[in-house]
């Protein structure tokens, strides 16, 4: 079945260091998503850096309200520049997402790279036309806003 793929960048007038701190936080996952998906996050707050092998765990209610648990690995890092979340249990058969970071003028261009597979079938095919698809586009675009009012 079909991988797909969501890019998505945005200018963000704060340096590397002030956004790579807030996105690597997992604690504030719940802040840029949607109150409808009753985002939380289950696993021990952990204070540190992130780090390849670190496991988050989530629950979130994407659909009807129905709660669903998430685990996520990030599975690669270069601080101030890019990590890497992967699904390793969840609503995707597959769910590959780049973090990158960089330097832009005054600022910072972040890039979300979303590879993304849905279970299924061709149940799954039709789920992302009539869904799934605008879903992760509207989750993307709430966390544009809320990224624009926080860093201006």
């Amino acid at each position: 079945m079909a991988i797909y793929r969501l890019i998505r960048k945005q200018h963000i007038p704060a340096t590397v260091d002030e956004v790579w701190n807030f996105f690597s936080n997992p604690a504030n996952l719940a802040a840029i998503t949607p109150d409808y998906m009753r985002f939380t996050v289950t696993s021990p707050p952990h204070t540190g850096d992130i780090y390849p092998g670190q496991i988050i765990t989530y629950k979130v209610s994407p659909l009807l309200g129905i709660p669903l648990s998430w685990m996520t690995e990030i599975t690669h890092v270069v601080p101030g520049k890019l990590f890497v979340d992967e699904q390793r249990q969840g609503p995707y058969s597959l769910w590959h997402h780049q973090h990158l970071f960089e330097q832009d003028g005054n600022g910072t261009l972040m890039t979300d790279i979303v590879h993304y597979k849905i279970p299924l079938g061709p149940l799954g095919v039709l789920a992302k036309s009539l869904f799934v698809g605008k879903q992760l586009e509207d989750i993307f675009e709430y966390r544009r806003k809320v990224v624009e009012e926080k860093f201006g």
